[in-house]
């Protein structure tokens, strides 16, 4: 009888050990992408290759997701992640910042103040990204408060949430597309994304989460699998071309 209650007691502490870890996976797993990538701005000193629509989309989501937390309380795991992602997009915009303003041969500079809507997402300051996060932050919190009590507005507000995480993997699509070229893209960020969407799509299923986060995966590994067939394609269009 002691064993049998012992057994159980591992099988537990097991589980809670992998569940622990799947957790922290959840969490800092989404950070490891964009490694590979800000090594290759740093190294290139070029930031052609990379969209920083990428963080815009990813800001976006991971702040509504934020405040779709506070209406409808699911995992920790999932609110701690948004709060790393959104510094890992801060980091990484710092860093795309820096290097255009090193390289920059116009004096021309554009900012948020401008209002000038060619130029959005082109500001020539990190401090402009930061005020447009502090004013969509600020903006959502007055419209979440205001209907917090409206379960329609919630869930609307984390279908809004994934639904612009979905769409992580455009922007950079869309890049290549314009670039003709997937060059100064980190190949190995695509491959990282789209084992960490594999394994959150999972996740989120096994946990039951809210059938908006793994619609999201799901969209989000076929986007993946997009760009994947962009580096074969123009791999095989620059080999053509310099044959």
């Amino acid at each position: 009888m002691d064993m049998g209650v012992d057994m159980e007691e591992e099988v537990e502490q097991s589980w809670s050990l992998l569940s622990w870890v799947a957790s922290c996976v959840m969490v800092f797993g989404g950070v490891v992408p964009y490694i590979p990538q800000y090594q290759e701005i740093q190294r290139t000193s070029n930031t052609e290759g990379f969209s920083t629509r990428v963080c815009l989309v990813l800001l976006l989501a991971n702040i509504l997701r934020i405040f779709f937390w506070i209406g409808r309380q699911f995992e920790l795991t999932l609110l701690l992640q948004s709060v790393v992602m959104i510094l890992t997009m801060l980091a990484m915009l710092h860093l795309c910042c820096s290097i255009q303003n090193t390289n920059r041969v116009s004096t021309k500079q554009h900012h948020i103040a401008d209002l000038d809507l060619r130029y959005f997402w082109c500001w020539s300051g990190f401090e402009d990204y930061l005020i447009f996060c502090f004013a969509f932050t600020v903006l959502c919190a007055f419209v979440t408060f205001l209907f917090l009590d409206s379960g329609l507005f919630v869930e609307a507000l984390g279908s809004l949430a994934v639904l612009f995480e979905a769409m992580l993997g455009l922007p950079q699509l869309l890049q290549n597309v314009r670039n003709q070229s997937t060059r100064g893209m980190s190949v190995k960020m695509v491959l990282l994304w789209t084992a960490g969407d594999v394994f959150k799509t999972t996740y989120f299923v096994v946990n039951e989460s809210p059938s908006q986060f793994w619609v999201c995966g799901s969209v989000q590994i076929l986007m993946d699998v997009a760009i994947l067939l962009q580096v074969f394609y123009y791999g095989q269009e620059t080999r053509v071309k310099l044959g």
